[in-house]
């Protein structure tokens, strides 16, 4: 491997590590150019799952079910805490997660299939629990699309939680769920630097164009809120109080942030993406996340994980709090409705209940 780091124009990582799981892998040559390597070219699979619904048990989680219509993610974003988990499929957490992506076909179908069976109970379902549901591909195959009509079909209700300008395409839907209080949007900003964003995550829609959809959501009725996620203390969390001034200037009307997270091979890929990307500030941003994790650069603790403790950690809750209370954000709890969810019975579609 070259002494120096090389970082792949439009990638977050830079590498493929060995998986966790894989007992062998492969090393580059030293003359490797990554603008030569067919490697990058972004390859899609078919997922054939029997099953689209997800459940966890985490008290750190705000919801139970959730559906993923991909597996792996295009956006590319170098700190994704789900990265790992293309590892069970014995690809790498780097750039084999940004480039080999799983598709579920079926996830529609499996999606009506749950929903009417009789064991369903309406609840809200998270699109998406590991990766963004409007990737860069969903323009094409409209998975997520089609699985937002079979919501609206149900009348089950629905969380979004995105970083693509991209679900403003289904902005139709979306205020039909709206009308009956069956879905809550979020978009996803980490920074408002375009220029930071665009290696951080690298193919994200830019800062302005997500306070756009946030804009859009808004005005056409739909819930919307803004996610800070990850906050990386040392780089973005002096931005707090401006992204929730903007989110909160075009409509939205609560907000959240995730402390982040580097759990198994997303340490490693962070850390080289810092240390490629912003060198200068490299040694102060690893103290810090330090401090917000005892002295550790993760912490999978219950409770910890997503908020980190310690001085600093305090210090940005209580920034974040302070300017959502600014900006009249969070002032309200949005509840979903499933009261009125219905299954098909005989051909036809009935109350729950």
């Amino acid at each position: 491997m070259p002494d120096e780091p090389i970082s792949i124009r439009g990638r977050g990582a830079a590498a493929n590590p060995a998986s966790r799981f894989e007992a062998l892998h492969l090393e580059r040559d030293e003359d490797w150019n990554p603008d030569e390597d067919p490697a990058l070219t972004t390859h899609f699979y078919r997922d054939a799952t029997a099953s689209i619904i997800n459940y966890n048990d985490s008290p750190d989680i705000g919801f139970n079910a959730s559906l993923n219509p991909y597996r792996g993610c295009e956006h590319g974003c170098i700190y994704c805490y789900a990265r790992p988990t293309h590892e069970y499929l014995g690809f790498s957490a780097g750039v084999d997660f940004e480039t080999k992506i799983m598709v579920k076909e079926d996830a529609p179908k499996l999606l009506e299939e749950a929903l009417n069976k009789p064991g369903w109970e309406p609840q809200t379902v998270a699109l998406s629990g590991n990766t963004d549901c409007y990737q860069p591909v969903e323009r094409k195959l409209q998975l997520t699309r089609r699985c937002l009509e079979v919501f609206l079909k149900y009348r089950n209700p629905v969380g979004i939680i995105t970083k693509n300008h991209l679900i403003t395409r289904d902005i139709d839907i979306l205020r039909e769920l709206a009308s009956l209080d069956l879905v809550f949007t979020c978009l996803s900003i980490t920074s408002l630097d375009p220029e930071l964003t665009r290696v951080m995550e690298p193919r994200t829609s830019s800062p302005a164009k997500k306070l756009e959809a946030i804009e859009l959501l808004s005005s056409n009725g739909i819930p919307v809120g803004v996610n800070i996620a990850p906050v990386i203390p040392g780089l973005n969390d002096e931005e707090i109080p401006a992204i929730l001034k903007e989110a909160a200037a075009r409509g939205a009307r609560s907000a959240g942030k995730i402390m982040l997270r580097l759990p198994y091979a997303v340490k490693p890929l962070f850390l080289d993406w810092l240390i490629r990307n912003l060198p200068d500030r490299a040694p102060k941003i690893i103290n810090r996340i330090k401090d917000v994790r005892g002295g550790e650069l993760s912490d999978a603790r219950f409770g910890n994980r997503m908020s980190g403790d310690g001085e600093i950690a305090d210090a940005i809750k209580q920034l974040f709090n302070i300017h959502c209370e600014k900006y009249g954000l969070n002032k309200d709890r949005l509840e979903l409705s499933k009261e009125h969810f219905r299954r098909e019975r005989k051909g036809q579609l009935e109350m729950f209940g």
